[in-house]
């Protein structure tokens, strides 16, 4: 094994890692928008 195949796997570990957290991140977002949404329109 070479250090760059290493350094290669270890930067696809955490690259999809920040992505499974940016789209967890976003459905938190977008779920909060919702209820608010929501809330205004049921509670108008």
């Amino acid at each position: 094994m070479s250090p760059t195949s290493d350094h290669r796997d270890d930067s696809a570990r955490r690259r999809s890692g920040v992505l499974r957290t940016a789209w967890i991140v976003a459905a938190v977002a977008l779920a909060i928008y919702v209820g608010f949404i929501l809330s205004g329109v049921l509670g108008g």
